[in-house]
This record gives C-alpha cells, sequence and structure tokens, in this order.
C-alpha cells in the first residue's frame, strides 16, 4: 500500500519536519531544535517566514538585529547546551548570508551545531539577476551562498523539493555525531521555497535523538592501557570534548583513582572544580606557569577531548620531545595527532574503560606530590594578581577576581578575543562545571555580546557574566538590545583601556612600534574623541553602570544580580597590566628589517622555535 503524502511547500515541510526532531536532556525529552534567530528579507520572508509565522508556538523566531550576532548567539548557546541542542539561524540572499559566514567559521573551529538556512537566488534564474544576487560570468551556477562551503561540515543547496527528503535527516546526523560535529548549511533558492511536493506524512514523524557515545576499540583501549601502565609522569588535559560527552565527572574520578595532575584547555575549562585536589590549572599561552611546568615534565600525555590548537600546545614547544601522546578523542583526525597513540571514542566511556582496566595502577606519588606544590604556586599567583593594589583603574585580573566573587557556582562567564582570554583563563577558579565559555577557537572580536545572549538562552538558572573590551563592544553590541526584547538577562562588563591593547602589546614586544592599535596614535584627527559606553549601552534599554573604583565596582556586581534586564558595567581598565602566560607563541616575526628590535624579537623567536616538537 502506498504510503500517505501530504502536499507541503518546501518551505513548510523544512519548518515542520524541525520541530518533530526531538532529543532527551537530563532526562526530558525536548525540542532539538529548540528556537530560530532570524532576520526577514525578500529571500527568506515570504515562504520560509510565513511557515515560522504559522508554527510560532512551537519553534518561537528569535529576532536579531545584525546576521552575525545570530550566528554567534546560536554557537553560544550550542556551547552552553553541551552540543544537545542546536538553534537555526535564517537570513536573506546577499547580505545577510554572507554576514553569517563568520559565525559559521565559529562554530566550525569550535565543532559547534548550528543550522544555517539562507535564502537563495531562483534556480529557474528566468528573472536573473536578482536583488543582491552576485554574478559570477563563467559560472552561473555559483552564489555567496557557496562562501559557506569552507566553513560547515554540511552544505547543500536545494534545487528541488523532494532534495530535503535525504538532506535534512543528513544535516541533523552530521550536527549530532560527536566526531563530525559542525555547523550545517541549507541553500534555500526563492522559487523552490515556495513550490510544493507530496511529502510522505512519515517524513515528520517525531523522531527522539540519542547522543552517540562511540566505544574504545579493545586494540586501541589495550596501547593506551600499556602506556599509561609505564608512565612516571603522567598528565591528563582536558579539552571541550569532555564537556560535550558530559565527562565531568568521569574525569575527576579518574583522576582522584589515579593520582593524575589535570590541566585544562581554554574549550575544557571548568571540566574540573577549582578544588578538586587534581586540578593543576590552565595550560598553553594563555595559561599559568605552574601548570605548565607540570605539563612541561610529563611523559605520557592522555589527550581528552582537544584539538591541540596552538594556544593549548605553546606552539607545540610545551611538552618533552619524547612524550607519548594518548589522544581520546571522537573525532580521528584529532586522536592522531603528533603520532598519539589514538582511542577514537566518546571521553566518558574511554575514561570508563581506561579506568577498569588499569586497576591497581596509578601515578607515582611524588609526581603527585609535586603537581599539588604547583597547584599552590597557582594559588598563591592568582590571589597576587586579583589582589587590590589601592591604584586605578584596576587590572584587568582584579576586575576578573571581582566577577568572581560575586559569581555563584551556577554562575556562567564568557569572554573571546583580546585581553580577557589569558586574564580569565588563569584568573577565573571554577567554581561550577561547565560554567565557562573563551571562543578561543576562532577568537572572534563580537562574541561576547552576542554569545552572552545565545547562553543566557540555554542557561536554566544562574546570571551570564559577559567581559568584554572596549574593541569587541565597537565591533558588535546591538545584541545587547537584542537581549533586553527577548528578556535574557546578561551582565556585561566593558572593560575600556582605550584600543585594541593586547595587539598592540604583541606589536611592540615582537619589535614594532606602537601603531593605530591604541586610540591615542590611531590615524586621523578625531584620536582624542572617546565613546560614552554607558549612554549607548542605556539607549538599547539595558541598566548601566559607569564605575570609578573598586568599590564601586563590587557595588555595581551586587545591584546587576537584583536586575530584571540585561545590565553593562562601565570601567577603565590598565591598557598594559596583563597577566603573563607560562608557554612560547609562534607568530611571524620579518626576519629582515631597519629595526634592531625586530631583529632581536625575530633571533628570541628562533631560539625558542628549537623547542618546537616534530608534527611527525
Amino acid at each position: 500500500m502506498a504510503s500517505k503524502t501530504i502536499r507541503l511547500t518546501t518551505a513548510e515541510a523544512l519548518v515542520r519536519f524541525l520541530i518533530a526532531q526531538r532529543t532527551n536532556v537530563d532526562g526530558a525529552n525536548v525540542p532539538l531544535f529548540p528556537g530560530v534567530y532570524g532576520i526577514f528579507g525578500h529571500g527568506n520572508v515570504t515562504s520560509l517566514g510565513h511557515s515560522l509565522e504559522t508554527h510560532r508556538q512551537e519553534l518561537p523566531v528569535w529576532r536579531g538585529q545584525n546576521e552575525q550576532g545570530m550566528g554567534l548567539a546560536a554557537a553560544a548557546f550550542a556551547k552552553a547546551a553541551r552540543r544537545q541542542q542546536i538553534m537555526v539561524c535564517t537570513s536573506s540572499i546577499g547580505p545577510g548570508a554572507t554576514n553569517m559566514v563568520t559565525a559559521a567559521g565559529v562554530a566550525m573551529s569550535n565543532r559547534l551545531p548550528v543550522l544555517f538556512i539562507a535564502g537563495d537566488t531562483f534556480v529557474s534564474r528566468l528573472p536573473d539577476p536578482v536583488l543582491q544576487q552576485v554574478e559570477h560570468f563563467g559560472v552561473p551556477s555559483i552564489t555567496v551562498n557557496d562562501a559557506f562551503q569552507p566553513v560547515v561540515r554540511y552544505w547543500d543547496r536545494i534545487t528541488h523539493p523532494a532534495q530535503i527528503l535525504s538532506s535534512l535527516p543528513q544535516a541533523v546526523a552530521t550536527m549530532l555525531d560527536p566526531g563530525d560535529c559542525g555547523p550545517a548549511f541549507i541553500g534555500l533558492p526563492q522559487d523552490v521555497a515556495a513550490d510544493a511536493f507530496d511529502y510522505p506524512e512519515s517524513f515528520f514523524t517525531v523522531t527522539v535523538h540519542e547522543s552517540p557515545r562511540p566505544r574504545p576499540d579493545l586494540g586501541q583501549l589495550a596501547r593506551a592501557v600499556a602506556a599509561l601502565r609505564s608512565a612516571k609522569r603522567p598528565v591528563i588535559i582536558a579539552g571541550g570534548g569532555v564537556h560535550y560527552s558530559r565527562a565531568e565527572h568521569e574525569l575527576a574520578d579518574f583522576a582522584e583513582k589515579f593520582g593524575i595532575p589535570v590541566v585544562e584547555t581554554v574549550a575544557g575549562k571548568s571540566s574540573l572544580l577549582a578544588s578538586h585536589p587534581r586540578y593543576s590549572g590552565p595550560l598553553g599561552v594563555t595559561g599559568a606557569a605552574a601548570a605548565n611546568q607540570v605539563v612541561s615534565a610529563a611523559d605520557v600525555v592522555l589527550a581528552v577531548g582537544t584539538r591541540l590548537e596552538d594556544f593549548t600546545t605553546g606552539s607545540w614547544t610545551l611538552f618533552a620531545p619524547d612524550a607519548q601522546f594518548i589522544g581520546v578523542n571522537a573525532a580521528r583526525f584529532d586522536a592522531v595527532k603528533h603520532r598519539s597513540l589514538p582511542l577514537v571514542a566518546d571521553a566518558r566511556e574511554s575514561l570508563t574503560e581506561l579506568s577498569a582496566a588499569l586497576t591497581d595502577w596509578s601515578a607515582d606519588e611524588a609526581w603527585t606530590a609535586r603537581a599539588t606544590e604547583l597547584r599552590a604556586d597557582l594559588t598563591a599567583f592568582v590571589n597576587s594578581r586579583t589582589a587590590d593594589d589601592g591604584v586605578w583603574p584596576p587590572s584587568y585580573g582584579q576586575l576578573v577576581g571581582l566577577v568572581h566573587d560575586s559569581a555563584t557556582p551556577d554562575d556562567y562567564v564568557l569572554t573571546a578575543a583580546g585581553g580577557l582570554p589569558g586574564e580569565l583563563n588563569i584568573n577565573w577558579m571554577s567554581k561550577g562545571i561547565a560554567t565557562f565559555d573563551c571562543e578561543y577557537g576562532f577568537s572572534c572580536m563580537g562574541y561576547e555580546i552576542s554569545g552572552a545572549w545565545g547562553a543566557a538562552m540555554a542557561r536554566p538558572s544562574g546570571e551570564v557574566y559577559a567581559m568584554v573590551g572596549d574593541g569587541s563592544y565597537l565591533m558588535m553590541n546591538s545584541d545587547i538590545y537584542a537581549s533586553v526584547l527577548s528578556g535574557h538577562k546578561m551582565i556585561l562588563v566593558v572593560c575600556d583601556n582605550e584600543g585594541y591593547a593586547v595587539i598592540e602589546r604583541l606589536q611592540t614586544s615582537q619589535g614594532g612600534a606602537s601603531y593605530n592599535n591604541m586610540l591615542a596614535d590611531s590615524t586621523g584627527t578625531g584620536s582624542d574623541a572617546r565613546v560614552d559606553f554607558a549612554a549607548h549601552a542605556a539607549a538599547m534599554g539595558a541598566v548601566t553602570f559607569e564605575v570609578h573604583s573598586l568599590t564601586e565596582f563590587a557595588n555595581a556586581l551586587a545591584k546587576a544580580r537584583a536586575a530584571t534586564t540585561s545590565v553593562v558595567i562601565v570601567t577603565k581598565v590598565r591598557a598594559r597590566d596583563f597577566t603573563e602566560g607560562g608557554a612560547f607563541w609562534q607568530v611571524g616575526v620579518p626576519e629582515v628589517s631597519d629595526r634592531a628590535s625586530v631583529l632581536t624579537a625575530r633571533a628570541t623567536m628562533d631560539k625558542g622555535l628549537t623547542n618546537q616538537r616534530p608534527g611527525v
């Protein structure tokens, strides 16, 4: 007997399919796609927009102010939700679509699921060129939506209504795959979106998805166990994959049972409470010297759920040349990096099976004790960096310390580019599990405010703090208004050092002269002009405070917690008082120059590279 069909437009069928997808989160059956960030234009409002309005109770649309901001909010939502739910972003064709490309890059580099749906030009090409179409003379099938291909895991342009029957399930499967997770893109041409087709009713059957948990291969497991048993100085690197596997409890038990110190990547921070006895701190360029000492002495490195980017590895100078890596990762690509013994599997299941196989083995007590001593050094260092020295404006570290004091274990803190990642990565001692987000895969300026909006949607309790520099604020701030409109409160701390101070620091530390980073030395006649951030944020509906002492800052934080809408606290901050990291970082310093300071910097860089571990 033929299956029953229902005649729908492509856009209507797409929306109904999304609504039918469900997932289990902490025992509750919830929508896999809980909402849409949308800005409508002629390319998506008449068909997709109509269907979304029809189903507004089942799939709410949150009005964005900028398409890039929508995508950043969706990426932050996915991280705060630990990849268990996925937001949709929809735009019109042309600039609306290309605005989302940067956000897709953020999601791609951070391995986060976001579904991007953009309008597209007409498949028939009869009305070409249409409004906002970019024409390619020799390849007429190309549109600006092809720009998404390098920054998504799954890409498709729907040129016939029947194609979504195979394309949408593939997109969902990709976004839920723990090893291949990332954003998906669907291009929806205007004529195809409006075309009708007889869809099988079964396509809209409610489907409840479970996160796959691939188990370790027995051979890989045996080799990993043997390597750990041979270790005299083992260390665990906890990456973002610990969060996405929800393996924090297993990590804590594993480290405690076997006496192995744990260091965290930026993405993996808050995998372990700072109070845990085996916590050794953040590693890498934005990490702490004490934690990096532990890593540098390790002979076996159990890398759990990390892609081992250069800020984690100190451009691969941080480890002993003969250190053996064990790559625990659902993604084979990451598991085999740098001659690692791969354990291609779910982090939680891998730790559980490693624990059972290691039985009565444990790390050397002297090694465990040494890591504990270095952890005490880290605590003392953080206390010194966050202490009030009585000087105004304050350092970043002092501000981080007061936000930390204000926060509870249920609260969430977020940042991205500039100097704040290093300050928070070192000075924030996690009180709660999965309560930290520093977007450092793409290091995208502007993520902080939009990301806080997305995180506030994903977090059922607690405050969301976002710490942002003046540069990132100026780059993208309109989602302050979005958060006020939608009722998703965030507490935003704007740290004004009057420029791109951390890049100026890199510029001058590598022998260059300060140029066009700080407002004072920027090109033009208006370099004395300054932005009134408090007035600007107030104009978007936020409660604002401008503070002039650490006491005022602490009081503003207390008032911010009591507020019912988004709060913006503006403070000056020292431009050249950074918390020092503890690792080398390779950047491109000129080999020849007329400037002696550049040649000196190049010599220092070349010397540092002598410790670089070969990639094969």
